[in-house]
């Protein structure tokens, strides 16, 4: 029994649809003889709205026999032995055969009435039917060739098909007309959603849009000097390759022939992501990035995906032309920026197949993909104050209060956007922070700040978890400090995300509307938090290379979680916004994992300040590792503790965070075949720390492929001259198939004592390292 039906047989399939409690369902399927699952944190979280596991049954005659246990429960005839099914079926709405409901799942089907409202009977509308996959190559194309041939039937066309055997996915993007599309909403019977070869039909995939704000002339560009070759890729939408702030720094590689048909001043998405790449916000000024970056478009005119292609085929076709064979075009790229997401696959339990594909390129390629977790620009109502007035009059407090309760009561509909929920991807929610100047704050009268003076995530950042209930999103950058506008008032006021503006943004280049100029204007949301986030990693991979000559011979892949590691190191919650949390959301009187679990859905692992992991600092010493894992092993990294904290009383911490890629195999027992943590040390005690309390709990950050934990104290250490921190890196049994590959992982272990100087210089002393570098 399984979360997640890919790389199965759905013909063998039983669906179990859950009533209530999901963990209670997972404890009930436990006491039955027999029934195996697989692993229980991959059901989902108690808030998905209609959760649903699958039972893969050995044939037809078993599929039989459990349909007539559930009819003989319902009428009250169950027999001696039968019993412990009891507790299963009493959690369940339905017990039923694999079909067309699951095929045409209600979000898809809603999504597909909205795309043929208003529409004739013959015009053809986009949508991908993907196909239950077949490893057979002559069974896989007799099951395409018989969904082709109903498309055709019913006045239909073939655009595209994509077949990717890594990650289990055969799919095929089809024209069809409405008529046919009501057929399918309707799940027709023998209609297409009825198809014993088709696995699922969606809507055709929407990418997230930005806008930019209060565009205006911008100073010159600064002189350029000779840029390196490339490390970090961007895969967005067609830059304004020539802008002046722009053009020594890309190499626009138009692998999809999508920019002749971009016309220039439409060219939003890739001109704004580029320039946060490269320069960070522009109110913000710092040095450009001293390595060009590698852009493959892969949105056309209108920032949208391709009409005619699978935008999983697209994605795999632009890295695998980056990274394989003697034509390369990128070979060096090992951090993938995608500020991107599609806007009709919000995540609920099971992966999409874009999320599959990036997990298994990230391990193949050792790549670190960085993801933005979508922004839900709907409106929503804010109980807590009756007009728009009353809401913007109210204290700091009150705003606070009041948007947080009326986002807590809509979490399961502001879930993350595919592919989000990559489980080796770092993905990126948006905080409400920009550096825009007190004078252009002012400006924003007529908007409404949510959360005056309290850093949190922005009302429109997409929320959590992620797949297995891992900690999504992992961290929050800056994304500007999002206002709220007013839209309508009922019985209560109803307001909207505003769009990044001047008063509260992040500055980037712009496409020119007319005129000449250097133009830039106002963007932000997860899609710029994601490029600041890659624009960090870069500027860490540069500080390590810089610092350690050895550095740049590492493998792909360690270098790759390394930075991962290092990215998410300093993450933490404000202790502000994380309390209100708690007191808003609760759940009151829960336990205190319920209550951390509605925080990290919120602020994942925290807030990243991107000096913080860069910087160095005389009171701080960062230690880095990287190595890998065989089954069943462990690795110790050894600390040294500097003298310097012993016996004083204050403040101080250590922290540590471990990141892999885990190899994923659809259709394995466990999709994250490899599991890692830390082991609490045991000379924490002699360092007069213990586990910060504000912190994802220790079992809801060991879901993921990032293992965090800090520990802090203020009462006085005791420090030998040679003590050290054993850091234990243990790779947990595999769960199903054991896997032979061993894993590469990174470590970053800070410790810290504010205010003590000659920390760092300490430590560095006893490991042999040379002065480091300015910065």
């Amino acid at each position: 029994m399984r979360a997640d039906p890919a790389a199965l047989a759905p013909e063998r399939l039983l669906v179990f649809e859950v009533r209530g409690s999901v963990n209670n369902f997972a404890a009930a399927v436990q006491r039955v003889p027999g029934l195996e699952l697989i692993d229980e944190e991959e059901l989902g979280s108690d808030d998905d709205k209609e959760p649903v596991a699958y039972l893969l049954v050995p044939d037809a005659r078993a599929l039989a026999e459990l349909l007539s246990l559930w009819r003989r429960w319902n009428a009250d005839q169950l027999q001696f032995g039968e019993t412990p099914w009891r507790g299963v079926f009493e959690l369940l709405r339905d017990l039923r055969p694999w079909g067309p409901q699951d095929r045409v799942q209600r979000l898809d089907a809603s999504f597909l009435a909205e795309e043929i409202e208003g529409r004739s009977e013959d015009e053809l509308v986009p949508l991908e039917i993907e196909l239950i996959y077949r490893a057979s190559e002559v069974q896989a194309q007799a099951r395409e060739d018989e969904v082709r041939a109903a498309v055709s039937a019913r006045g239909g066309q073939i655009i595209s098909r994509a077949r990717l055997p890594d990650i289990a996915y055969h799919a095929l993007l089809v024209d069809l007309p409405v008529r046919a599309i009501r057929e399918i909403i309707g799940r027709a019977e023998g209609g297409i959603a009825n198809l014993e070869p088709v696995m699922h039909i969606r809507p055709q995939s929407l990418a997230t849009t930005i806008e930019i704000e209060d565009v205006t002339d911008a100073g010159a560009p600064a002189a350029v000097g000779e840029l390196r070759e490339p490390i970090l890729a961007l895969l967005d939408g067609v830059p304004v390759a020539a802008h002046p702030l722009l053009a020594a720094h890309l190499v626009v590689d138009d692998q999809f022939d999508l920019e002749p048909n971009a016309p220039v001043d439409q060219r939003v998405h890739g001109t704004a992501m580029a320039s946060l790449l490269v320069h960070g916000d522009r109110n913000n000024p710092a040095p450009a990035l001293p390595r060009r970056i590698h852009v493959v478009p892969v949105m056309g005119a209108g920032d949208c995906f391709p009409a005619r292609r699978l935008v999983v085929d697209i994605i795999f076709l632009a890295i695998r032309a980056m990274r394989e064979g003697a034509d390369a075009t990128a070979p060096g790229v090992l951090i993938v920026n995608l500020s991107l997401g599609n806007e009709r696959r919000p995540f609920q339990s099971s992966l999409s197949a874009w999320a599959r594909l990036l997990d298994r390129l990230a391990y193949r390629y050792g790549i670190l993909f960085l993801v933005s977790a979508g922004n839900v620009r709907e409106t929503f109502g804010v109980p807590a104050f009756a007009t728009g007035t009353a809401f913007e009059d109210a204290d700091a407090a009150a705003r606070c209060d009041g948007t947080l309760t009326a986002i807590g009561n809509l979490m399961a509909d502001r879930r993350i956007f595919s592919p989000s929920e990559a489980i080796n991807a770092v993905t990126v929610g948006a905080s409400n922070d920009d550096w825009v100047s007190a004078a252009d704050r002012r400006a924003a009268r007529t908007l409404i700040d949510p959360f005056p003076g309290i850093r949190a995530a922005n009302p429109s950042s997409a929320l959590g978890p992620g797949f297995a209930r891992s900690v999504k999103p992992d961290i929050l950058m800056p994304g500007g400090r999002e206002h709220l506008r007013q839209i309508r008032t009922d019985d209560h006021v109803f307001v909207r995300p505003a769009p990044s503006t001047r008063p509260a943004g992040l500055k980037v280049a712009a496409p020119r509307t007319g005129g000449t100029g250097i133009a830039e204007g106002y963007s932000g949301g997860t899609s710029g938090a994601t490029a600041l986030a890659s624009r960090t990693c870069h500027r860490i991979h540069d500080a390590l290379e810089a610092a350690y000559p050895d550095f740049a011979g590492l493998p792909h892949i360690q270098r790759a979680v390394l930075l991962k590691a290092l990215l998410v190191h300093p993450a933490r919650w404000p202790d502000d916004i994380a309390a209100r949390i708690k007191a808003i959301i609760g759940p009151v009187g829960g336990h205190h994992s319920h209550i951390k679990d509605s925080i990290r859905r919120f602020l994942g692992f925290g807030y990243v300040d991107a000096d913080d992991a860069v910087t160095c600092a005389e009171d701080r010493a960062t230690f880095w590792a990287v190595g890998e894992l065989s089954r069943d092993r462990v690795a110790t990294v050894r600390v040294p503790v500097p003298a310097v904290m012993s016996g004083q009383a204050r403040p101080h911490s250590l922290s540590a965070t471990l990141a892999w890629f885990t190899p994923v195999q659809p259709g394995r027992k466990s999709y994250r075949s490899v599991r890692l943590k830390l082991l609490d040390p045991a000379e924490a005690g002699m360092l007069s720390v213990s586990p910060r309390s504000l912190q994802p709990d220790g079992n809801q950050t060991n879901r993921g492929t990032i293992f965090m934990r800090c520990w802090e104290g203020d009462r006085a250490p005791v420090v030998g001259p040679e003590m050290t921190i054993d850091l234990v890196v243990q790779r947990d049994p595999d769960p199903g198939t054991p896997i032979d590959e061993a894993v590469p992982f990174g470590l970053a272990v800070t410790i810290a004592m504010p205010g003590i100087v000659g920390l760092y210089t300490q430590v560095a002393q006893r490991l042999g390292i040379a002065p480091r570098q300015p910065g």
